[in-house]
């Protein structure tokens, strides 16, 4: 930028040089034909008249160049057709052959170098309006291009917070329940709960971060209808915690699909309609027509946020725990066995998750 700056400059005090010395060189010669014409017609001629202006300084001189007349101050080279100075620069001319007894000319223009001045500072403005602007525009797109990896790395930094908590939870439950030698059915029943729970997250963290996800081969086809039933039997604790109740309406159906995968995608579901149902609320079950079909009367999702409920670490609501890869998991394994899953939500009235094997 700098270089394009400085070669901008040269460039404009070129042409600029180069118009300048053309004007004074055609006032010399504008007043070189007055003389001539006025020597030639035996006429006079005022040179006074050349003086009165404010643009140049003029000088005229004999033949032994010496001045006649003129505003000029400075000594002057006679063997140099153009002499720059500090300030100005000087054209000499000889066209007038003695005519009215003057053999040289010289004119000093005085805007130049201030107008080389100005062009200076407005290049230099120019080059820090541009910087200014490519800076605003750089600092724009690096927090554009940093964006995304600030999500990522503050998702990843609310994962951890929400998987220490959620382990957290479990374990002091167990801890708590553990602490007498004699333990009551309700402390066991508090134990298994948990311990179960810490089962289900490490079962989920080993699922999306550890497993080798290859494509199966040679898988057998499995009863849904037998696994959704050994499955409520682990949830039977949870859901009588709250009161809540499961109705089924199951026919038999094979799929070919591993057990833990299956294990996984509906549990997912069936854990989050009873962590986000009402007290004494409905899980309704129904496998039929090769679709498995899981409804809830929970607090349901909002329109605007169910596009992004099977990002990973996204969550929904801050109202239970979590950690936002439940749904994620569930999302891999349908697409992973060409399963096609939707979701219907109404906001305090429940959600509906539909599998069409």
């Amino acid at each position: 930028m700098t270089l394009i700056a400085l070669l901008y400059y040269q460039n404009e005090k070129k042409l600029y040089f180069d118009l300048t010395k053309t004007k004074m060189q055609n006032v010399l010669s504008n007043i070189s034909s007055q003389i001539i014409f006025s020597h030639m017609s035996n006429k006079k001629l005022d040179l006074q008249q050349f003086l009165n202006t404010n643009i140049y300084k003029i000088s005229f001189y004999d033949e032994k160049k010496k001045k006649i007349i003129g505003n000029l101050n400075e000594q002057i080279d006679f063997s140099k057709k153009v002499i720059e100075q500090k300030e100005n620069f000087i054209l000499i001319d000889d066209s007038t052959y003695g005519h009215l007894s003057i053999y040289y000319m010289a004119i000093e223009e005085n805007l130049y170098f201030k107008t080389i001045k100005n062009l200076q500072n407005n290049i230099i403005i120019l080059f820090l309006l541009i910087y200014s602007v490519i800076a605003v525009i750089g600092f724009y797109l690096a927090r554009l291009f940093l964006k995304p990896i600030k999500d990522e790395r503050e998702k990843l930094n609310n994962f951890i917070k929400d998987t220490t908590h959620e382990l957290n939870t479990p374990i002091s439950a167990i801890l708590m329940s553990s602490e007498n030698e004699e333990l009551s059915k309700k402390q066991v029943t508090r134990i298994i709960l948990a311990a179960k729970k810490v089962s289900e997250i490490y079962k989920d963290l080993t699922y999306v971060f550890l497993e080798e996800r290859e494509k199966r081969v040679d898988l057998k086809e499995l009863s849904l209808k037998k696994l959704i039933y050994e499955q409520l039997r682990y949830f039977e604790a949870l859901a009588e915690k709250k009161k809540i109740i499961i109705t089924t309406d199951l026919e038999d159906f094979k799929y070919a699909i591993d057990e833990n995968d299956f294990t996984r995608l509906f549990n997912n579901i069936v854990s989050n309609a009873i962590k986000y149902n009402k007290k004494s609320g409905e899980i309704t079950i129904t496998l039929k027509d090769k679709t498995l079909i899981i409804k809830d009367t929970g607090i349901g999702i909002e329109d605007k946020k169910i596009k992004d409920i099977f990002n990973r670490y996204y969550r929904a609501t801050k109202e239970q725990g979590g950690f936002g890869i439940g749904l994620n998991i569930v999302q891999n394994i349908c697409l992973e066995y060409d399963i096609k899953f939707d979701v219907k939500s109404k906001l305090k009235e429940g959600t509906t998750f539909s599998f069409g094997f």
